[in-house]
């Protein structure tokens, strides 16, 4: 008797062991109310389109008393070297568990608001692309069909997943709105070169390339670090748009190691061309157009080989134009591993887009053009020649000497230099631009190249 009950406790407590909890079936409950949404700032789906055929009632970029032609290089800070940096606490801390430092860490409330012109201008930058962005990605949608998207291998999820970007585009233009005012940058009309899916989805690659890029170039420098926090959890969100449409684009999804920053200039340059018209009052911006850089033998992805790209293989002759998709030998429809570039997660190809020594021929424009909205900015530089190639990419600035075959004409060598062993620094979607100096700048400082850029930046289709 007692060993049976005995063996009866011990079964019993196995199955307890054993035993799985019910699940529990979670239903809304009917008291909850949602809190109030803030609103999101006005917005049209999709704006009218084409180049501007007007006159220009004001042209050149917003400027000021200019103090000097070019800011001066100058030493490191003294005190920038004089942390210790051996793994030891050095000061007192301001409460437990927090290492003495950092900046805005002192219980001050943050205010979120431009703290400079610098602050300003570049945040007024950053929503003229959000703005083309939430335009750009409903006009794709507008314009193709489902059966355009489906020819070039993707489908109404796909499509969604647009569309869910464009409405993260519309939350980024709030955001910024709301940072910078009542004069804050409103929507204009745009002016778009693709004529299929294929070439949209490669031009929305490259836009928001520099987009994301231009960003990265300034966020560190604002005085607003309130601003940059913001910032810095919208630019994020870009990113892996960027990544998306390279995976739409049939392009490995993320090539490289760390991705690039550039100065808004550069941004600007490359985004002006896009915007046909704005507002008669609309806040100008403070930055400079250069003259346009083409790459005539821009690697193609539409091909089975890029190797064999021929010149004028993009839609336009831009600095960031799309990828002509009815070029022959295109590898959209192959079943081959290591061919096929239809869109994807990742794929590898087997011949890359480019390689070091590949020849890659420029053409660029003197400077005095119309460009951007209403063309009411003049492309300008102060770089007295063109003498070399700076290739811009992760965490290189790498110069090649500019061969020069005409009067607005020359060549260079893609170069072959690496960031870290096992890390090629030419890949990806990167920049490159003409300057008259071979100056060594770095990430933090690479603005300071400015002065010296003499036509460009344009974006190369490296991997």
């Amino acid at each position: 008797m007692y060993f049976s009950q005995r063996l009866a406790a011990v079964s019993t407590f196995a199955l307890a062991a054993l035993a799985v909890p019910a699940p529990v079936v979670s239903a809304p409950a009917s008291a909850v109310s949602a809190a109030p949404a803030p609103p999101v700032v006005h917005a049209t789906n999709v704006t009218s389109h084409g180049p501007f055929t007007g006159v220009p009632t004001t042209t050149g970029a917003l400027a000021t008393a200019v103090l000097a032609p070019s800011i001066p290089a100058l030493p490191p800070n003294p005190t920038a070297t004089t942390y210790p940096s051996d793994g030891k606490l050095h000061g007192p801390e301001p409460a437990p568990y927090t290492p003495n430092g950092g900046l805005g860490t002192n219980g001050t409330e943050p205010v979120y608001k431009p703290q400079s012109d610098f602050d300003y201008e570049s945040l007024a930058l950053a929503l003229y692309q959000e703005w083309i962005e939430l335009d750009l990605f409903n006009y794709g949608l507008a314009t193709f069909s489902a059966e355009d998207f489906e020819a070039a291998g993707l489908n109404a999820e796909d499509m969604e997943l647009i569309r869910f970007m464009a409405q993260q585009e519309l939350g980024h233009a709030t955001l910024l709105t709301n940072i910078l005012g009542a004069e804050a940058p409103v929507q204009c009309t745009y002016n778009y070169p693709f004529t299929t899916v294929r070439e949209f989805n490669d031009f929305c690659q490259k836009l928001t390339r520099f987009g994301e890029s231009g960003v990265y170039g300034f966020l560190n420098h604002l005085n607003s670090r309130e601003s940059a926090q913001l910032l810095l959890q919208s630019i994020t969100t870009e990113a892996r748009q960027q990544m998306i449409f390279r995976q739409f684009d049939g392009l490995f999804p993320m090539p490289v190691w760390y991705e690039t920053g550039v100065p808004q200039s550069w941004a600007w340059t490359l985004l002006a061309p896009y915007i046909s018209s704005c507002p008669a009052n609309q806040t100008r911006l403070a930055w400079q157009n250069f003259p346009a850089l083409s790459v005539l033998n821009q690697p193609n992805p539409a091909r089975t080989n890029a190797n064999e790209t021929t010149f004028g293989e993009t839609v336009g002759n831009s600095s960031s134009a799309p990828l002509n998709s009815t070029v022959s030998g295109a590898c959209l429809n192959s079943t081959i591993v290591g061919e096929n570039c239809s869109p994807a997660v990742s794929h590898n190809r087997s011949i890359p887009l480019s390689f070091p020594g590949r020849q890659v021929f420029f053409q660029w424009e003197d400077a005095g053009k119309a460009v951007g909205p209403n063309n009411s900015y003049v492309t300008s530089t102060t770089a007295p020649c063109a003498s070399y190639v700076a290739w811009v990419t992760q965490l290189n600035l790498t110069y090649t000497e500019l061969t020069k075959t005409g009067s607005n004409e020359g060549y260079t060598f893609q170069p072959d230099v690496s960031t870290f062993e096992g890390d090629p620094a030419i890949n990806g979607t990167m920049f490159v631009a003409l300057t008259s100096t071979n100056t060594v700048f770095t990430p933090f400082n690479l603005s300071q190249i400015n002065p010296f850029v003499f036509a460009g930046p344009a974006l190369y289709q490296a991997g």
